[in-house]
């Protein structure tokens, strides 16, 4: 990792002089592309730097423990206690630092939620957790736009998709994807039976036309009249908008808006974030299984959480979080169970730069 780190310094230092060089300024796309990573940079160098003067401190203490005056030495053995722990700290913060920045956490997010097994009681939970995540959203200062919805009838959804817009939203909410499980008594139920439903949600960064090019001649955009519940006419003109990407066969529909070309705005939305995390996912194919366990795979069709509700308990499966605050967690107390993700992931990008580190050495 000291290889690792002197490289950055080294980077940095150079990125200092670079700055400070007339044509460089001059090129103003260039100055800034520096900026940014001079930026970056300079708060690993600064903890970097800090850990070395530690280190520095701790072998100077140690050589006063040749003294033979018995009240130095034990300064220096006091030094060298205190000094070692914040070498500790310091090597802490620095693993955290290495960790490689994800280029899509400070994104928008495209949140798809879609009802699984379980048929209205599926479409219910469907509805709970967009409730949920909305409530969650709003209280940290994100803001939710319904993008495309289809309702159950009974006050559930079969489908919803939202773009959730806010400074690290991606960050927030990308290890939400996967399959959600609800353990409950169905309103329907006489017998009070408990059914199992699931639902998937997916998350999604929004891509912007930079990131996902889609040329005209690509898409073919069909226009019919939308529908609310159980086939009843909602608009009498031809406003809903289907698109479809020729090349991948990806398919977008969006009706909630009684303008056409609102709703295709807001399905190209939807198309450039599914093409650009099948971008993603493709790329994420091509390296290794550790990089993979570091990043997840977001396959969304693994069961990563049950909701019970008879015990009022909620289980995250991959991290072995159990929390008995279900009632709390579905008003949109989730910060606990992403806090404990986030953390979880980190651990295992820190395991992943030191492995890196020791293989290299």
């Amino acid at each position: 990792m000291l290889d690792k780190l002197a490289g950055v310094e080294e980077r940095f230092d150079k990125l200092e002089g670079l700055l400070s060089d007339p044509e460089v300024i001059k090129d103003q796309q260039a100055y800034k592309h520096y900026s940014m990573e001079h930026a970056e940079l300079s708060k690993i160098v600064s903890v970097f730097r800090k850990y070395k003067q530690v280190a520095e401190d701790i072998e100077e203490s140690k050589d006063l423990l040749k003294e033979s005056d018995e009240e130095i030495k034990e300064l220096a053995r006091e030094d060298i206690q205190s000094s070692t722990e914040r070498l500790k700290e310091l090597e802490g913060d620095l693993g955290w630092l290495l960790i490689p920045k994800d280029p899509n956490d400070e994104k928008n997010v495209v949140l798809e939620i879609r009802a699984g097994t379980g048929g209205e009681e599926a479409g219910l939970f469907a509805a709970d957790l967009f409730k949920m995540y909305s409530k969650y959203a709003e209280s940290i200062g994100w803001k939710v736009e319904i993008l495309s919805s289809h309702a159950t009838g009974v006050g559930g959804l079969k489908e919803i998709i939202a773009l959730i817009k806010g400074k690290g939203a991606y960050s927030g909410l990308k290890y939400e994807s996967g399959t959600h499980r609800v353990q409950r008594v169905p309103v329907t139920e006489s017998q009070g039976r408990i059914h199992t439903s699931a639902v998937t949600v997916a998350v999604l960064p929004e891509a912007e036309e930079v990131d996902v090019k889609i040329e005209p001649d690509e898409i073919r955009v069909d226009v019919f009249r939308s529908t609310g519940p159980g086939g009843q006419s909602v608009n009498t003109t031809d406003s809903a908008v289907r698109i479809t990407h020729l090349p991948t066969g990806v398919v977008v529909s969006c009706q909630d808006e009684k303008s056409q070309h609102k709703n295709r705005a807001k399905a190209m939305k939807v198309l450039r974030a599914r093409l650009y995390e099948k971008m993603l996912s493709e790329q994420n194919e091509k390296i290794s299984a550790d990089r993979k366990s570091q990043v997840g795979t977001g396959d969304r069709s693994e069961r990563i959480r049950t909701y019970n509700f008879p015990q009022g308990r909620i289980s995250d499966h991959r991290i072995g979080l159990t929390l008995y605050k279900l009632e709390s967690v579905l008003e949109g107390n989730i910060g606990e169970i992403i806090d404990a993700l986030v953390t979880h992931h980190q651990a295992l990008a820190i395991q992943n730069v030191e492995t890196e580190s020791r293989n290299a050495a």
